[in-house]
């Protein structure tokens, strides 16, 4: 057993101290009597809890055998696969191991739950709704291991997008870069006419005003920072689009209080005498809309992942062809999206990951429209042996997540969080929303490498048959 190895870390103690028992009970048991004799005796013992957790260590068992191995105990499945997770995480080295265990299993700490919603996330609360959190694993992304915790109810998304993280961990893993960071907010000011818009839009885009709007937003924040001001017009209307640094939170509230105190200066100098402001957003943000303006100029997170994918892997992990693979994302991700006149649905289901990652971290999951915003390219590079590798790349400008604020204070999300490592405000400010849009990009990437690769095979309605119906009742006697 592997007690030996995890006995000396804190944080496992507890929960190996409850195994223990059922190990010494399979020892003692085995010195007692003989394998033929037990047999012959009595029939077969389902496995322990620490026989499993054996198994899973030593990567002789699958975890997503657990339900099978233990004749549809789902219930115990899961409850093993938590100690699973918790052992592994210790060993990557990678957030809180022990967050596993705060996901409620069977029921929620009812006031503990309540008043942390009260006055923040919902009103008039009648009681919630469960939705289960599995796990990928491992992420190899930046050359660390990582746990990824999904929350969803399409099966086959996590059988799916585990697979494509097990076919990129046969190679050097995820790269990830980041881009671009800036939330942005674009009020619409309605001026008196065409002539004073323009001159709007000069004053604002002036080269050395921006100094002076840095320091009136500043005013309105420890952690907002004003980066840039663009203007557009519409005949006297002006949508003045703010870029906005917002430390670890998704940000929209603290760069709409910036943007609104900076406008309320701007619009008293004489030259503007007469414009109003007439909506904090004039849709030119954009928020929770698809838009061409994320698209080009990004919101919130730009991030890029890529990875290379060896031949071997992509015939035996993902079963099919990488030149297959290249052909079918250029007509059906970059030919198909554009006849569709798509704005930045260059993918096959970034939505599916970017709304599960948003699900079980506390995100805004409307804001999956414009986050999902993302174009997969795929090369297949030839090897010396005259054989072909896979080269992946997702590349998504306007990933708008956070570690702070909004549902990321809620005990599960927060545990969701803990789990990668990026809970709460970092130092320096910025730096866990930052990783949590790149482990959102990479995971994308890998629930991108498989779909493509199922849809490359033909294999996609097999794999839905197989892990997205219930199985059919007994007939009637």
């Amino acid at each position: 057993f592997f007690f030996a190895e995890f006995a000396g870390n804190p944080m496992l103690r507890s929960s190996l101290r409850l195994l223990q028992p059922f190990a010494r009970t399979t020892r003692v048991h085995g010195l007692h009597t003989s394998a033929a004799a037990r047999s012959a005796a009595e029939p077969l013992s389902p496995p322990s809890d620490a026989e499993l957790l054996d198994r899973l260590l030593s990567g002789s068992m699958s975890q997503h055998r657990l339900e099978a191995e233990l004749g549809g105990d789902a219930e115990r499945a899961v409850r093993v696969r938590r100690l699973y997770v918790e052992a592994v995480s210790a060993q990557d080295g990678v957030g809180d191991p022990a967050a596993v265990l705060s996901l409620p299993v069977e029921e929620v700490d009812g006031p503990e739950f309540y008043s942390s919603v009260l006055g923040t996330n919902c009103e008039n609360v009648v009681g919630f709704v469960p939705l289960p959190v599995g796990v990928i694993r491992p992420l190899l992304l930046d050359g660390r291991r990582l746990t990824v915790p999904l929350a969803t109810t399409e099966g086959a998304l996590i059988a799916s997008t585990n697979r494509g993280a097990r076919a990129i961990a046969a190679g050097e893993g995820v790269r990830t870069e980041l881009l671009g960071d800036g939330m942005t907010r674009a009020p619409v000011v309605e001026c008196v006419d065409l002539r004073q818009a323009a001159a709007l839009k000069r004053w604002f885009e002036a080269p050395d005003r921006l100094p002076e709007l840095q320091r009136t937003f500043s005013a309105t924040s420890r952690f907002g920072q004003l980066l840039g001001v663009k203007v557009a017009l519409a005949g006297r209307h002006a949508f003045v689009r703010f870029r906005c640094a917002t430390g670890d939170a998704m940000g929209m509230n603290m760069v709409g209080k910036g943007v609104n105190t900076v406008l309320a200066e701007a619009l008293e100098t004489p030259a503007l005498e007469g414009a109003e402001l007439i909506g904090l957003s004039g849709n030119y943000c954009t928020d929770k809309k698809p838009a061409a303006v994320n698209w080009i100029e990004g919101r919130g997170k730009h991030v890029a992942a890529e990875a290379v994918i060896p031949a071997k892997a992509v015939r035996e992990v993902l079963k099919a062809e990488p030149l297959r693979i290249a052909r079918l994302n250029v007509a059906k991700n970059l030919l198909g999206s554009a006849l569709a006149g798509s704005i930045g649905g260059f993918n096959a289901h970034a939505s599916n990951l970017v709304t599960a990652v948003f699900l079980a971290c506390g995100q805004d999951p409307a804001q999956n429209v414009e986050s999902s915003q993302c174009i997969t390219t795929i090369e297949a590079v030839p090897t010396p042996d005259g054989d072909h590798d896979l080269r992946i790349a997702c590349t998504m400008p306007s990933v708008e997540c956070g570690t702070v604020g909004g549902g990321t204070a809620l005990p599960a999300q927060a545990a969701c969080l803990r789990m990668l490592g990026v809970a709460g405000a970092a130092d320096p400010p910025g730096e866990n929303a930052a990783q949590l849009a790149r482990v959102i990009c990479a995971t994308v990437l890998c629930g991108e490498l498989s779909l493509m690769s199922a849809l490359s095979s033909n294999h996609l309605i097999s794999a839905h048959l197989a892990l997205n119906r219930r199985p059919a009742a007994p007939a009637a006697d």
